[in-house]
């Protein structure tokens, strides 16, 4: 005989007919299913400099999206019809980094292959995982250009300690695969930094802009601008977002966390304008630890961010 109200085995929640959430639109992905929105998980974090746990961030972050309708107010626009395309998290290593990193890599560029999405979305993890995910889209799309929100550089030596999440960038320009004037900073804060990752920045012609530059100038023109140069030099762009860019007001969940940095406005408007190009295929959303993190604040941070990714 069925239960009047218990349904075993399926959780009680609350739902509104009218009400569609942004989790409801993920299905997992299977071979020959197409999608406007490609989801990864990339759960390393072993080689943080850091204490972290950034490796359980795609699951927060994808629990923060059952919080979150696909309605819009602002341009009065629903986004119920998005289909996202989640291909899972890639099983890390237990002790080998550069192991871990080359599944990271072969496991977006299968991704990749199977061209069942136009656009992507990649959840970190620490900010090592940017280098073999960029990798992968310069094997698939060519030249690629860079925006990246974050408090440092991010161009450490491997001398220290190898690749850790503070070489990504040095590790892809060094290695040929990014030009430096195709990388932007956004967001580098005083006091989070050394002189000689400067110097390389200025050796390489990274475009540095500080949260001086953002002060001044505005983080919209800032955007823009860079969007506009980038697109007449490179085949594809990719949005690389640390969000300990984002002021400890607001993203408390992160390792690095300090104060000065972007308004967690500054980052989702910045963010909305630079996915409108055609050319923007991509962004990763890393260094958010969930045990660090502060009723889930950074995780839902993140997964807006994801959103105004997505809904462009």
């Amino acid at each position: 005989m069925p239960f009047t109200y218990l349904n075993p085995g399926k959780p009680t929640t609350f739902k509104d007919r009218h009400v569609t959430k942004v989790a409801e639109t993920v299905r997992t992905y299977e071979e020959g299913l197409k999608g406007e929105v490609g989801l990864i998980g990339l759960p390393s974090s072993k080689s943080s400099i850091s204490l972290s746990m950034a490796a359980n961030a795609p699951i927060t972050i994808r629990t923060a999206l059952q919080s979150f309708s696909t309605y819009e107010a602002s341009t009065r626009r629903d986004f119920k019809g998005m289909t996202v395309l989640d291909f899972g998290d890639t099983p890390i290593h237990p002790t080998s980094v550069e192991e871990t990193l080359e599944r990271l890599h072969v496991s977006v560029l299968e991704m990749l292959e199977e061209e069942a999405c136009e656009r992507y979305v990649l959840l970190g993890g620490d900010h090592g995982v940017s280098y073999p995910a960029i990798h992968a889209f310069q094997k698939k799309y060519g030249t690629v250009g860079v925006l990246q929100w974050d408090a440092h550089h991010d161009v450490r030596n491997l001398e220290d300690g190898g690749r850790t999440n503070g070489t990504p960038f040095r590790s892809l320009i060094d290695g040929g695969l990014l030009a430096g004037s195709h990388l932007v900073q956004i967001g580098i804060r005083d006091y989070s930094n050394a002189k000689a990752y400067d110097d390389y920045c200025q050796k390489n012609n990274i475009h540095v802009y500080t949260m001086d530059d953002v002060e001044e100038q505005g983080i919209i023109p800032l955007v823009q601008k860079e969007i506009t140069r980038l697109a007449e030099q490179v085949d594809m762009m990719y949005l690389s977002v640390d969000m300990d860019a984002v002021d400890q007001a607001h993203a408390p969940g992160c390792p690095a966390i300090g104060p000065g940095g972007l308004t967690s406005r500054e980052l989702l408007t910045s963010v909305r304008i630079a996915a409108k190009h055609h050319k923007v295929k991509a962004i990763d959303i890393v260094e958010v630890d969930p045990s660090k993190d502060m009723r889930d604040m950074t995780s839902r941070l993140a997964a807006h961010t994801m959103m105004r990714f997505m809904y462009r």
